[in-house]
C-alpha cells in the first residue's frame, strides 16, 4: 500500500524560534541540519577507525546508518523528527545533486587517453577478471536458484547483484589508495590504469543494461543504444570542440574567465537531463562530458579546484550517508545473508585467482598478484550508485539492499587493513649495495639524479653539473626528474621524455624549457654527458616515493633536491614551500643513496654558466670530519678537474682536541686529495683552527662574497667547535652548518650544496663509510689528475 505524504510546499523557510516557529518544521533550515548532524556524526566516526587504516567510506555511510532505522530511526521519535520522509526526500535530492558534479569532477581528473589506450597486459587483465567474475558468478546464481531454497524476491535479484560483483571502478580503487597513501606505488599504478579500462566495460555495460531493461522489446532496445549513443556523442563533441577552445586560450596566456566556468557547468547540467530523457542513468552524461575535459592544467586543475572543497567534501559524503539511512538491517535473514555473501566471496577469489595466472606476464609474485587482487575488489560509491538505482527500480527489496551496503562496508573493511598489512612499496626498493660518488669507479660513469621543481632552477643546476667535470674516460648521467604536484588529475604519473623526440603537447611551457635546456647541455657535453628526462606528476605528501624508485630503477648515486626556500632578487626569502621540505626530509630518510640539497642563491649573484664560457666558477668544500664530509669532500674533489673551476678545500680544526690519531681518517684522505692535485693552480688547501662555535661561525661569515657554491656534509662528528650553532636551527635537514650557511644571518648571494652519504640499504640504517681506503679502486679520486696545489693554514682564536 503506498504511503502518501501531503506537506505545505510553501514552507520552505522559517521565521524564526522568536515568533514560536520550528525551524525543523520548514525545508530549508531541517536540510541544514541534517546536513551538519551526519557530517559531525560521520567526521567522529572516521576520527576513531582512521587509525585502523578503514577507509572514510565506512565511517559516511555508518552516520547514516545511525540514523536511520537499523538504529536511532527504529520507532524512535526524536529521530523520526530529524528526518522525517519530506526531508529525507530533500536530502536525498541535494546529494544527487552533489553526486552528479562529483562523477564530472572524476571524468575530468581521468585520462581518457590512457583509458581507451592501456597497455596490453593491464587490458588483458582488465578484460580477464570482468570476463571470469561475469561468467562464472552468473553460472553460480543459476546453480544456487536451481539446487538452494530461497524466497522468490532473492532469486530475482541474485543475478544483479552478481552482475555488480564484476565492476572494478577507477573511482574506488584511486580513493583507497589515496587515503592509504601508497598511490605512487608499482602496484598502485597497475590498478588504476587497469580499473581505467574496466570503467569502459562498465559504461557500456550500463549504458546496454538500462536501454535492454526499460524498453519493451529487443528491437526497440537497439534503437534506444543507437539514439542514446548518438544524441550523447553529438552533446560530447560539441562540449570538446568548446572546451578544447577554452583551454588553448587559457595556455596561450589568458586567465580563465567566470563565463568559461559557467559555460561548462550549464552543460553538465544539460548532459545529465539528456540522459535522463534518453533513458539512461543521469550520471552518464556528466561522467562522458568529465572525461572530454583536458585533464591536469590548466583547465582540468581549475574545474578540480573549483569543485573539490564543495563536492568532495560535502556533497559527495552525504550521498554515502543518504545511503545509510535507507539501511535497515534487521529486515535481513541469515539465509539470504549467507547466499550473497557466498555469491560476493566467490567472484573475489575469481578475481584474485585470475590476476595470480595472468601475474607472470607481469612479472609479479603471487604474494604481489594477491595485494592487486584485494585493491581491484574494492567496494565503493560506485557499487552504492547501482544499489540505490536497483533499489528504486525495485530490482532489490529492502532486505537485498540492506545486504548490499553492508556487503560494500564489510568488504572496505576486511580489504583496506589487508592492503596496508601485505604491502609495503618502499620494501622493494632498498639498496642491495653502498651506492655513494665514494664508490663510483675510476671509468665509469657518475649517475646523479636532479631533482627541478621550478625552471628558475636551472641555471644553477647545469653550473653544478657543469663543474662535476663529465670527460669520456668518467662520463656523466643526468636523471632529470621534474616534480609537477598533482592537480586536476586523479592518478599519479611518471612520464619519461624520449630523447631525440618531440615534447608531448601536453607538455606545459615550463617544463619543455627545463627539458630543452638540459638537452642543450647534453649536446654541448656530446659523448661526455647522458641526459634522461622524467615527469613526476604526483602529490607532494607521496612524490618522495617516486623520486626514491627513479634513483633506485636508475643506479643513481647522488640526489640532489632543491631547498624549500627561494630568494627574491634583494636577498630576502621570496616563498617558503613547506611540503617541499617534508619531501626532502623523507628523501633524506628513504633514499637508496646520497643525497645532497641544493640552496639555490643564484639569483642574487647574476652568475654565468661556465657552459661554453670563460668565466670561472669558484667552489669551496668545508671540511669538519664525518662521512657526510668524505662524500662532500669526494664529489668537490672531482671539480678540481675542470678548467673553468677553482676548488678550496678549508678544513676546520678544534684548538687542543684534535690528536693526529683521532684525526688520521680524515687527514688520511685529505692527504691523497691534495697529493692528486699537486700543480693544480685551480685546488687550494686551507686549514683554519677553532676554540668553539663563535669562533666557528665568524669563519663561515668570512666566506661571504668569496664563492659561487659551497659544498658540506650534513652531518659531522661531534665537537665543541659546533656547540651553540644549531640553537635557532630553522631547517634540521640541512644539518648545524648547512642551515647556518642557509639562514639569512649569513647574508651571502652563495649556493650552497649540503650533502648526506647514503643511509639506507637492504631496508636497514647503515653505519656510513668513516674509512675509505684510498687505494680501493672504488674511490673516484684515483682518477683525479695529478697537478701542484696551494696550501695555506689559519688560526682563529
Amino acid at each position: 500500500m503506498a504511503t502518501v505524504v501531503c506537506d505545505n510546499p510553501l514552507k520552505i523557510n522559517s521565521e524564526g524560534i522568536f515568533l514560536q516557529n520550528n525551524p525543523l518544521k520548514f525545508s530549508f533550515p531541517l536540510l541544514l541540519f541534517q546536513v551538519s548532524l551526519i557530517t559531525i556524526t560521520s567526521n567522529l566516526i572516521d576520527l576513531c577507525l582512521h587509525p585502523l587504516g578503514i577507509s572514510t567510506i565506512v565511517s559516511k555511510i555508518c552516520g547514516g546508518i545511525i540514523f536511520g532505522p537499523s538504529v536511532l530511526g527504529n520507532g524512535n521519535p526524536i529521530a523520526s523528527a530529524l528526518f522525517p520522509p519530506k526531508g529525507v526526500m530533500v536530502l536525498e535530492t541535494f546529494a544527487v545533486f552533489g553526486l552528479m558534479f562529483f562523477f564530472f569532477q572524476i571524468g575530468v581528473k581521468m585520462d581518457s587517453g590512457l583509458m581507451l589506450r592501456p597497455t596490453r597486459i593491464d587490458m588483458a587483465i582488465a578484460v580477464s577478471i570482468t570476463l571470469s567474475s561475469l561468467g562464472l558468478t552468473t553460472v553460480l546464481t543459476i546453480l544456487l536458484k536451481t539446487y538452494v531454497p530461497m524466497n522468490e524476491s532473492l532469486a530475482k535479484s541474485l543475478p544483479v547483484i552478481a552482475v555488480s560483483q564484476c565492476m572494478s571502478p577507477f573511482t574506488n580503487v584511486v580513493t583507497l589508495l589515496t587515503e592509504l597513501k601508497i598511490l605512487n606505488a608499482d602496484l598502485s599504478r597497475i590498478a588504476c590504469t587497469t580499473s581505467m579500462f574496466c570503467d569502459v566495460f562498465s559504461i557500456t555495460l550500463m549504458t546496454v543494461g538500462f536501454a535492454a531493461l526499460r524498453s519493451p522489446n529487443m528491437l526497440i532496445s537497439i534503437f534506444a543504444i543507437v539514439v542514446t549513443v548518438t544524441i550523447l556523442g553529438a552533446i560530447v563533441y560539441a562540449f570538446r570542440t568548446t572546451v578544447m577552445w577554452i583551454h588553448k586560450h587559457i595556455l596561450k596566456g589568458n586567465p580563465l574567465r567566470e563565463v568559461h566556468i559557467t559555460t561548462i557547468f550549464t552543460a553538465v547540467l544539460v548532459g545529465c537531463l539528456a540522459s535522463e530523457a534518453l533513458g539512461q542513468h543521469f550520471l552518464l552524461g556528466p561522467l562522458m562530458l568529465g572525461l572530454a575535459v583536458p585533464e591536469g592544467p590548466p583547465l582540468g586543475a581549475a574545474l578540480a579546484a573549483r569543485l573539490d572543497s564543495l563536492i568532495s567534501g560535502l556533497l559527495y559524503p552525504t550521498y554515502l550517508t543518504v545511503s545509510g539511512l535507507k539501511t535497515d538491517i534487521f529486515k535481513i535473514h541469515l539465509r539470504s545473508m549467507g547466499i550473497i555473501l557466498f555469491v560476493i566471496v566467490f567472484a573475489s577469489l575469481v578475481k584474485i585467482g585470475t590476476i595470480q595466472l595472468m601475474a607472470q606476464y607481469k612479472n609479479l609474485s603471487s604474494r604481489e598478484a594477491f595485494v592487486l587482487g584485494l585493491m581491484l575488489n574494492v567496494k565503493g560509491i560506485c557499487e552504492l550508485v547501482v544499489y540505490n538505482l536497483w533499489k528504486d527500480s525495485e530490482f532489490l527489496t529492502d532486505e537485498q539492499f540492506a545486504l548490499a551496503v553492508m556487503s560494500v562496508m564489510a568488504t572496505t573493511v576486511i580489504i583496506s587493513p589487508l592492503i596496508k598489512a601485505l604491502y609495503i612499496p618502499t620494501i622493494h626498493r632498498f639498496a642491495i649495495k653502498r651506492r655513494t660518488v665514494q664508490q663510483v669507479k675510476p671509468g665509469s660513469e657518475l649517475r646523479v639524479l636532479v631533482c627541478i621543481q621550478n625552471q628558475n632552477d636551472i641555471p644553477t643546476i647545469v653550473n653544478l653539473l657543469e663543474a662535476s667535470c663529465a670527460t669520456k674516460e668518467n662520463p656523466i648521467v643526468v636523471i632529470a626528474l621534474l616534480l609537477v604536484e598533482l592537480v586536476g588529475r586523479a592518478a599519479p604519473m611518471l612520464i619519461a621524455h624520449q630523447p631525440n623526440k618531440a615534447l608531448d603537447k601536453n607538455v606545459s611551457n615550463a617544463e619543455s624549457h627545463i627539458i630543452n635546456a638540459l638537452r642543450q647541455y647534453e649536446y654541448y657535453n656530446e659523448g661526455c654527458v647522458t641526459v634522461r628526462s622524467f615527469s613526476a606528476i604526483s602529490y607532494l605528501g607521496s612524490i618522495h616515493e617516486d623520486i626514491c624508485r627513479v634513483a633506485f630503477d636508475h643506479n643513481a648515486a647522488i640526489v640532489i633536491v632543491p631547498f624549500h626556500k627561494r630568494w627574491a632578487i634583494d636577498g630576502s626569502i621570496e616563498s617558503a614551500n613547506r611540503p617541499i621540505q617534508n619531501v626532502n626530509i623523507k628523501v633524506l630518510d628513504r633514499a637508496p643513496c646520497s643525497v645532497g640539497i641544493l640552496v639555490d642563491r643564484g639569483i642574487l649573484n647574476a652568475s654565468l654558466s661556465i657552459v661554453n664560457s670563460q668565466s670561472v666558477y669558484h667552489v669551496a668544500v668545508l671540511y669538519i670530519g664525518g662521512p657526510d664530509d668524505m662524500e662532500s669532500l669526494v664529489y668537490g674533489a672531482r671539480m678540481a678537474n675542470h678548467s673553468n673551476v677553482t676548488l678550496t678545500l678549508i678544513r676546520y680544526l678544534l684548538f687542543g682536541s684534535d690528536s693526529a690519531r683521532e684525526r688520521k681518517l680524515d687527514s688520511d684522505l685529505i692527504s691523497e686529495i691534495r697529493h692528486a692535485n699537486m700543480g693544480n693552480k685551480g685546488f687550494v688547501y686551507q686549514e683554519d683552527v677553532v676554540r668553539d662555535g663563535e669562533r666557528l661561525a665568524a669563519c663561515l661569515r668570512k666566506l661571504d662574497k668569496s664563492f659561487d657554491l659551497i659544498i658540506v656534509g650534513r652531518e659531522h662528528q661531534d665537537s665543541s667547535m659546533l656547540q651553540g650553532l644549531g640553537i635557532w636551527s630553522e631547517c634540521p635537514e640541512l644539518g648545524v652548518i648547512g642551515d647556518f650557511l642557509a639562514s639569512l644571518d649569513f647574508a651571502s648571494a652563495t649556493s650552497v650544496l649540503v650533502v648526506q652519504q647514503q643511509r639506507v640499504a637492504r631496508g636497514r640504517l647503515i653505519s656510513p663509510v668513516v674509512n675509505p681506503d684510498v687505494n680501493d679502486k672504488d674511490i673516484p679520486i684515483q682518477s683525479v689528475q695529478s697537478h701542484g696545489g696551494a696550501a695555506t693554514a689559519n688560526s682563529t682564536w
